[in-house]
């Protein structure tokens, strides 16, 4: 790169920085000036425009194109996370970003890989093939004639994701001056721990050995091989993986067969490593995976994988256990060994509203679609009940390993919602949990982890 190029590239990113700057001041004065009518209109009664607020909000968010619009996408898809009229708002939002040009390619390539690196490929796009919210894809060749895909995390990104962070937790501060139903804290900080992991691409490409483990045996479910020594922390290059995106199938009218088996793939795809690894993958975001021909599943994006203790998994089975034989001790203790602090009875109640709904597919021995109860307009009355449940009994602080867990259910069940999968969804899932054992579960974990140097979280 010439000097010129240099300087034409540092400018860029100066002024980069600078609109960065000028977005976290219109989000923080369209904060300001929300938490202020809130307060106004709590403090003296009057009616709160919600709808109105959302949309101020989500236009500035909606700029944004960055850590913080990734974090309210999560938000929008989490029950009771932020108000419904917030949450239909940030669900607008695209995950797409404007791609980086030739010269940050160029530029972010030798810094990572050094000055030769073209020498390292024998054909390297110059336009990204796709852009999101942290970096941009290129697809190149290497000498051995395997396609790559190879991912570039944009400049600054750690700093942007601190100041990203810091609006977020100004946006659960307004919630919490308005409604006590949920105590997000533990969510917020759910949130800033996966979305901190996501900017190491070193841990990326380990997460991705970690599920080409476990998935082995799964014939359904292919996921990359990382490319070790073209990785980085701020690169991730791994084998090209070719499939049509899901939008693209639904749009080929495929049969109801293919249907049902679509869905099938996608539940091992996510749950398969649960319930044997104790691992799942937090974002069933629709650019996260693509179909083959045969209908099995490519994975496409490891930054946002939870690691679960082994006595949380076994909870979910006992919360399961409990509502099919309507067992209100076993709910308790599996409310608890989730991290619920002495839950009360009235709060279990309401607990068991919610839950029902998530297990409702699976407590059904039958074929069955998944809209019989758990359609978009059940979900918002639901939602809406235990919301008003919960602040009568005084609200609830979720743990924090509740806050991915429930986003996967709540996304696949969309997905399945979307495929109208008919399936025995309760022999699905016993099949695979049948002699669940949470022993087994940690000495396959234990194993796993320690195959591809990744250590559970501390939180």
């Amino acid at each position: 790169m010439s000097n010129d190029d240099e300087d034409f590239t540092a400018q860029n990113e100066s002024n980069r920085f600078g609109g960065r700057v000028r977005r976290y001041a219109k989000v923080g004065a369209s904060a300001g000036k929300l938490a202020a009518r809130l307060a106004t209109g709590k403090m003296f009664g009057g009616d709160i425009d919600h709808a109105k607020y959302a949309a101020e909000l989500t236009s500035a968010l909606g700029g944004l194109k960055g850590p913080l619009m990734k974090v309210a996408q999560i938000l929008s898809t989490i029950p009771d996370a932020l108000p419904k009229e917030y949450t239909q708002a940030l669900a607008t939002l695209q995950a797409d970003a404007p791609s980086m040009g030739w010269l940050f390619v160029k530029r972010r390539m030798r810094t990572e890989l050094g000055a030769g690196w073209q020498e390292k490929f024998t054909d390297f796009s110059r336009d990204a093939v796709a852009a999101a919210s942290l970096g941009q894809v290129h697809r190149a060749t290497l000498d051995d004639g395997r396609t790559v895909a190879c991912k570039l995390q944009y400049p600054d990104m750690s700093a942007t994701v601190e100041a990203d962070l810091k609006q977020l937790r100004a946006a659960f501060a307004i919630y919490r001056r308005y409604d006590s139903a949920i105590d997000a804290e533990n969510i917020q900080l759910e949130l800033t721990a996966r979305l901190r992991e996501e900017l190491d691409y070193e841990r990326e490409a380990r997460n991705m050995q970690l599920y080409r483990h476990m998935v082995a045996d799964e014939n359904c479910v292919h996921v990359p091989e990382p490319v070790m020594d073209l990785t980085t922390k701020r690169l991730l290059t791994m084998t090209w993986q070719t499939g049509q995106k899901f939008q693209s199938f639904l749009d080929s009218d495929p049969s109801q067969e293919a249907r049902n088996q679509v869905a099938l793939n996608m539940f091992r795809a996510w749950y398969v490593p649960f319930y044997r690894y104790g691992v799942i993958h937090g974002d069933p975001h629709l650019g996260n995976y693509s179909l083959r021909d045969d209908l099995s599943v490519n994975l496409l994006d490891f930054g946002c994988i939870r690691i679960f203790p082994p006595a949380f998994v076994n909870a979910v089975i006992t919360l399961y256990e409990a509502l099919r034989d309507k067992d209100e001790e076993k709910a308790v203790h599996a409310y608890q060994s989730w991290g619920f602090d002495n839950p009360s009875r009235e709060l279990i109640d309401v607990l068991n509203i919610w839950a029902g709904f998530v297990y409702g597919p699976i407590l059904d021995d039958r074929e069955r679609r998944m809209d019989e109860t758990n359609s978009v307009a059940y979900g918002a009355e639901v939602a809406g009940r235990v919301h008003r449940e919960l602040r009568r009994v005084g609200g609830v602080k979720p743990p924090r390993e509740f806050v991915l867990v429930d986003r996967a259910a709540v996304g696949l069940g969309a997905l399945f919602l979307r495929l109208d999968a008919h399936l025995n969804w309760y022999q699905i899932f016993n099949d695979l949990v049948g002699n669940f054992d949470a022993d087994i579960l940690a000495r396959n974990q234990d194993a796993a982890l320690s195959k591809v140097g990744l250590d559970r979280p501390e939180n």
